[in-house]
């Protein structure tokens, strides 16, 4: 028996079983990494790293290019380095944490100390990683947010 409606990617409205729709495309929509650094050469790196891990990611060279993207609803973890031009990483996510935006963040610096390490994690981050960091444990860091 032939369907005479047409086939509307992600159309949850016509879907007889919407629910399971709207899970499908909250999953596709929150399976990505969201990368805020200004190294260009640390966002390559990463991104590099998340595709062999499985993740599709956007990259952002500020927070403010980031928080302004509107992407930021579409992110499942966010790896922020803390140093960042103009808004911190921790500024950044304060600002999320403003706007009930609760994304799992995984921070990242080279010039990080205890203190900013304890007021990271204190504010929900999942990890404080110092550069140079084990690839390994980055990835199951953010497997391990994605299973948050």
């Amino acid at each position: 028996m032939q369907n005479s409606l047409p086939i509307q990617k992600h159309n949850c409205a016509q879907s007889r079983i919407g629910l399971a729709c709207e899970e499908m495309v909250s999953q596709e929509n929150t399976n990505v990494v969201a990368i805020v650094d200004d190294d260009e050469s640390i966002r390559s790196a990463l991104q590099g790293l998340m595709k062999v891990g499985g993740y599709r990611t956007m990259a952002f060279a500020s927070a403010e290019d980031f928080f302004n993207s509107g992407e930021r609803h579409h992110v499942g973890c966010l790896i922020a380095d803390i140093r960042l031009p103009g808004m911190s990483g921790l500024d950044l996510q304060s600002q999320l944490n403003t706007d009930l935006h609760k994304i799992p963040i995984i921070f990242i610096t080279g010039h990080g100390d205890e203190w900013m390490r304890m007021q990271a994690l204190r504010a929900g981050a999942v990890e404080f990683l110092t550069k140079p960091f084990d690839d390994t444990a980055l990835l199951e860091q953010v497997r391990a947010a994605f299973d948050e």
